[in-house]
């Protein structure tokens, strides 16, 4: 007989590819953790890990019984969140992802206010690159992530929540005036700074305006900006401009009101949503995180119709 237990435990090993942090992860011993492992080898008659590998890796067969274990495991915790709904009782614990360049500017206006509202809900926060939310998110390792879509990943859900305009951020020195039109060719220039490689934002800038990722550029120095707040400070002290998403630009036009400016012939968006796997049952949670984000925000950034979604893959 297949325990739940079992599927827990195979889950886990697959998650962390060690049979030692499985078991700590488990609150149980490695022996006991293997034993029960070992039992549901030999009552299904096949090897679901590879124990000659380091790390431990599943095989094929045991593949594909792992992710029919995380549907499994999924069904059986809708059971509780059918009753928790039933009863209005919202708890938990609940795991969050988030990328650089949404998390300073987003997380302030909402997280507070939501857990102060629904304090019985245990929130983990985690900045992360998109490609490691999406690989944590497959894993169960994060509950739900909040970036830049379209993800096109057929494993993974989106709910799209608003759309923020993607602005310029301009050195008082630089060509760009407040008065000026600006178009997208004035950014195939050398004066633009990127964040690094592994930011959706720097895929979006690069297909924006059409760059080559190995262009030369003009700078006394070469930077790979691993945050929008240095790149910023850079643009401040050397000159040139870069480009930030809205909720940055919000925050800034406070104190650089001059230096934050917009394209005369175009409205480029980044739609921004909450994304979680087929597996995630906490539907109610989702539901009540995705409104109080929206209802953080200035009402025009819901509008779809404003600009024009600029991809990132």
């Amino acid at each position: 007989m297949v325990t739940i237990t079992q599927l827990e435990y195979i889950i886990a090993v697959d998650n962390y590819r060690h049979f030692a942090s499985a078991a700590e992860k488990c609150f149980v011993t490695q022996p006991t953790l293997s034993m029960q492992i070992k039992k549901l080898e030999e009552y299904l008659g096949v090897t679901i890990f590879d124990r000659t590998k380091q790390p431990i890796m599943p095989t094929d067969l045991g593949a594909k019984i792992i992710d029919q274990a995380r549907n499994i495991i999924a069904e059986t915790h809708k059971i509780d969140e059918i009753i928790k709904t039933d009863k209005n009782d919202i708890s938990g614990d609940l795991k969050i992802g988030i990328i650089p360049t949404l998390s300073p500017y987003l997380l302030p206006l909402f997280i507070g206010s939501f857990t102060k509202e629904y304090p019985e809900v245990n929130i983990t926060i985690e900045e992360l690159y998109t490609y490691e939310i999406e690989k944590k998110l497959k894993k169960d390792e994060l509950d739900i992530g909040i970036l830049v879509t379209p993800l096109k990943d057929d494993e993974i859900e989106e709910r799209a929540l608003f759309y923020e305009e993607m602005m310029i951020y301009s050195n008082k020195e630089n060509s760009f005036k407040q008065d000026d039109e600006i178009h997208l060719n004035d950014l195939n220039t050398p004066d633009l700074w990127l964040l690094n490689d592994g930011h959706c934002f720097r895929n979006q800038v690069i297909n924006l305006c059409k760059l080559q990722q190995g262009r030369q550029d003009n700078h006394k120095f070469k930077f790979d900006g691993g945050s929008l707040e240095t790149i910023i400070k850079i643009v401040d002290r050397e000159g040139g401009f870069t480009l930030i998403p809205e909720l940055a630009g919000l925050d800034l036009i406070k104190s650089h009101s001059d230096q934050v400016l917009c394209f005369s012939d175009y409205t480029p968006l980044r739609e921004v949503a909450v994304v979680y796997t087929r597996h995630y049952t906490k539907r109610k949670i989702i539901d009540l995180i995705a409104k109080k984000i929206t209802d953080s925000i200035p009402k025009r950034m819901r509008n779809k119709d404003r600009g024009t979604i600029v991809e990132w893959r």
